[in-house]
């Protein structure tokens, strides 16, 4: 018989989680407008996202083998309670009209910081609240609780204008402080299984603990191979980025309407993808050709969708967001259940520093092509180059990649 998924502790991080990522996600995006309308500068705007960005690639490296001693629970409440104190204090810095622009970046630096760390501790903690057997339908779940996010940029929009910045982040703050309240009663699940090897901790443990996941991530070639295929993975998500949204401006009358619009379906495909993904499983022995098929046909798909007409293209962006929950649920329920707990910590914030560095690099190279390249064609070269990229990495590792996917979880 399956064990139960919707645990105390389950019901509990998951709760906590809708909170804090709903009040993110409307500060978060209301920030970027109040940066853009208070310093009328798109070099400051620049300089705000570069400083958001900029801890994401050290940060969760470094603070990997930290969460591989110390509780990840313990730091997961207390970064929320410090994101509660600061956008407190940033609400009222603005409402008292003591705001400066470097006050405003060096916030903006701690807070890429804390949600950088709180990642690693969260996505190296949240496995363990997961009753065996349900991998899948708990990633299901936290798969669609963020594609949801989406639907808080229309409200933060309509909210910032109607209320201005503060007493938004006043309301970020209460949101934080609500996720932190409910996971400090989450079980010290970490003790309890004796996780927790902090003691007599030194320099040279942190570089030893650092120097052991170096080495079992090059040892364990199907993670290894997973990881670099996610880094191309997060380089053309980069150059879409870049390029979807100027293309739409520039292509269509009221561009970023449009861009919205065909945007929606690959939420309501992700959703849809989401609740199939709760109610059904998929084959475990198949696992492996359903993923290499859906990372083949995504690239595909955003190779050439830009070329059609608009109804296609929304048919096109439904097809991404339902094949895209699908590529994340079978990576990440197989590699968390994968990856020992011991070493979660090294191996997410690895994942992640490398996300980054792809994303950033897609971001410039996309950047700098476009200048030179028709804007459809830049990134129908950056999926054909993730098209076969997929077939390289993940097919040329078949058996090392399906062990770890095609398993019951």
């Amino acid at each position: 018989m399956q064990s139960k998924l919707w645990t105390k502790d389950f019901t509990t991080i998951t709760l906590g989680s809708v909170v804090s990522m709903m009040g993110n996600s409307i500060a978060g995006f209301a920030m970027s407008l109040f940066v853009l309308d208070y310093m009328e500068s798109t070099f400051y705007y620049a300089v705000y996202i570069f400083l958001y960005t900029l801890p994401q690639i050290a940060a969760p490296v470094i603070s990997g083998p930290l969460m591989d001693r110390f509780s990840r629970r313990r730091t997961i409440y207390t970064l929320d309670f410090c994101s509660a104190a600061l956008y407190i204090a940033l609400a009222f810095l603005i409402f008292s009209d003591s705001f400066s622009f470097a006050f405003f970046a060096a916030a903006t630096l701690i807070i890429g910081t804390i949600n950088s760390v709180y990642m690693v501790a969260f996505e190296s903690f949240y496995p363990m609240l997961i009753t065996e057997g349900n991998y899948s339908k708990a990633y299901s779940i936290s798969g669609t609780l963020q594609t949801m996010t989406f639907f808080m940029m229309p409200l933060a929009t309509l909210a910032y204008n109607a209320f201005g910045i503060a007493p938004l982040l006043g309301a970020n703050s209460v949101f934080f402080l609500i996720a932190a309240i409910c996971e400090t009663k989450i079980s010290d699940v970490e003790a309890s299984a004796g996780n927790l090897r902090a003691e007599h901790y030194s320099t040279k443990t942190y570089f030893s603990d650092m120097r052991e996941g170096v080495r079992y991530l090059l040892s364990e070639k199907g993670l290894f191979a997973v990881t670099l295929y996610f880094m191309v993975i997060s380089f053309v998500g980069g150059a879409s980025q870049v390029i979807t949204l100027p293309w739409f401006k520039g292509t269509f009358e009221n561009g970023e309407y449009t861009f919205m619009l065909v945007s929606i379906f690959s939420v309501i495909g992700r959703s849809l993808g989401g609740i199939v993904h709760y109610l059904t499983k998929l084959p475990a022995e198949k696992k492996f050709k359903i993923a290499l098929f859906v990372y083949v046909s995504i690239a595909l798909v955003e190779a050439f969708y830009l070329y059609t007409p608009l109804i296609t293209m929304m048919i096109g962006s439904f097809m991404i967001g339902i094949l895209g929950v699908t590529s994340y649920n079978i990576r990440v329920s197989a590699t968390q259940s994968y990856v020992p707990d011991s070493i979660k910590g090294r191996f997410n914030g690895a994942f992640f520093m490398l996300n980054t560095v792809g994303t950033l690099s897609g971001e410039l190279l996309s950047g700098i092509l476009s200048e030179f390249i028709p804007m459809r064609a830049t990134l129908m070269i950056f999926m054909l180059f993730s098209a076969v990229s997929a077939l390289v990495i993940i097919g040329g590792n078949k058996k090392h990649i399906a062990p770890i996917y095609n398993r019951n979880v």
